[in-house]
């Protein structure tokens, strides 16, 4: 089927909802490591209390991507898996505030994680369904100024809410979590199912060429057996440039969950000089550790309207490259700052790569990849995303106790390193297009599903 050029207006609504979804994560980005610091976590415990995050990638995506390659209803294709993870997801945001334990936190951790990647994984699959090769780069890229939008405000906010409207940070009942804290949650609860509303009812999507002939081998497909069945058939035949990406998108998610874990803490204890979390040094840091994020995502919204144009006078493999390098160098640049306002310069490397890890490796793979299994396959690459964080939250806890005694700042450093080489690792990219994969033995059931 022959896909039309989308408008700007088009564009932007096809891609508002990753607002929201980003306002989640924004939120969770900044605010975790903190919130679990808050109820009584060393530094040493904050990797494996953030298992949830790459854990349940690695789980649903796939799954997920699979499900939605193979759904058809009122909602279409991709958008019911989009609504039914922002409810999840916003119902997640309103509770997590009340979190007495840590134990309550990572569980609603868990369930926010699930609910974002119900919603996000077909996100990325809608840029294939609908758009021209001739627009997946400006698709992604737009993906990406909205993910950058809602990471700025999101993570600026508790500080705007005491800054700005003088909303006090102490806590409004007996748990220590600010109140600052408490009312971004609530807001990013409804900018998550708002905006994503907002792209299920202003975004149609092509139906399939034969719906009856759809809709009857829905009904034979098998369930979660075969989706399981489609996925271990996927596997088997992975195209050579989604292999190539794998080794990139490991170290760069090596250094990027090193900073997700521990910058802010870092800025509170190393750059602020708190003593305790209790403290109003602590949470002065978080808060201005939040601007930083607010400021690399404000960096990676702009870059995002360069980022096409600078791939297309060099290379994707070359623009990406150098994003990388932008950000290992503002990561390594972190140990020789002592001065709050000098952490901008730093962010604004890490924004130039934030730009780029969200759009470039996507719009490298996708030519690469069978348009019938668009889904599962976006899925299976996200393991190259999740398997490095659930290394670190795994193995560098007893890091951090015994090699690096719990400096946070360190920690963020070594993830510049990763990027290092990741860059490196991205000129070895061979881009390719191909029609499909080379088809997989299969029993008759499977072979009948394969055919959508």
């Amino acid at each position: 089927m022959k896909k039309t050029p989308l408008n700007f207006w088009q564009l932007l609504n096809m891609s508002v909802g990753f607002f929201g979804i980003q306002f989640g994560w924004g939120l969770q980005m900044a605010n975790m490591s903190a919130i679990f610091e808050y109820l009584g976590a060393n530094a040493h415990q904050i990797p494996i209390l953030w298992l949830a995050a790459p854990l349940t990638g690695l789980i649903v995506q796939p799954i997920i991507g699979n499900m939605s390659d193979n759904t058809w209803g009122r909602l279409g294709r991709r958008r019911p898996y989009f609504l039914i993870g922002a409810i999840l997801g916003s119902i997640a945001l309103v509770l997590m505030p009340h979190a007495s334990a840590l134990w309550m936190a990572a569980g609603l951790l868990w369930i926010l994680d699930t609910s974002a990647n119900i919603s996000m994984e077909p996100f990325r699959a809608f840029v294939g369904d609908l758009l021209p090769k001739s627009q997946r780069t400006r698709g992604f890229a737009m993906q990406s100024l909205f993910i950058g939008l809602g990471a700025v405000i999101a993570s600026a906010l508790p500080w705007v809410l005491n800054n700005v409207f003088h909303i006090p940070s102490l806590g409004g009942h007996e748990g220590a979590i600010p109140l600052t804290v408490e009312l971004s949650f609530y807001i990013g609860a409804a900018f998550f199912f708002g905006t994503v509303l907002w792209t299920v009812l202003t975004t149609e999507e092509y139906p399939p060429k034969n719906l009856a002939a759809f809709e009857k081998e829905q009904a034979e497909r098998g369930g979660i057996i075969s989706t399981f069945q489609e996925i271990w058939s996927a596997m088997q035949n992975i195209p050579s440039v989604m292999k190539q990406l794998a080794w990139v998108q490991c170290f760069t998610w090596f250094g990027m969950f090193c900073f997700f874990l521990y910058f802010p803490p870092a800025v509170a204890w190393n750059i602020f000089g708190a003593t305790n979390q209790q403290s109003l040094l602590y949470n002065d840091g978080i808060e201005w550790a939040g601007i930083c994020i607010a400021v690399y995502n404000a960096v990676c919204f702009i870059f995002s309207l360069l980022l096409p144009r600078l791939a297309k006078l060099t290379s994707r493999q070359l623009a990406h490259g150098f994003c990388l390098l932008c950000g290992a160098g503002g990561f390594i640049s972190l140990a020789a700052i002592d001065n709050k306002y000098l952490l901008f310069l730093s962010m604004v490397g890490v924004g130039i790569a934030w730009a780029s890890i969200l759009t470039m490796p996507y719009a490298m793979l996708i030519g690469g990849l069978p348009s019938k299994r668009t889904g599962i396959y976006l899925g299976i690459f996200n393991f190259f995303i999740v398997l490095p964080q659930i290394a670190v939250s795994l193995g560098f806890g007893w890091v951090m106790d015994h090699w690096l005694d719990n400096n946070r700042l360190l920690a963020v450093v070594i993830g510049g390193g990763f990027l290092l080489v990741a860059a490196v690792l991205t000129q070895r990219v061979q881009l390719e297009s191909v029609v499909d994969v080379p088809k997989p033995q299969m029993n008759l059931s499977e072979e009948t599903a394969m055919k959508t």
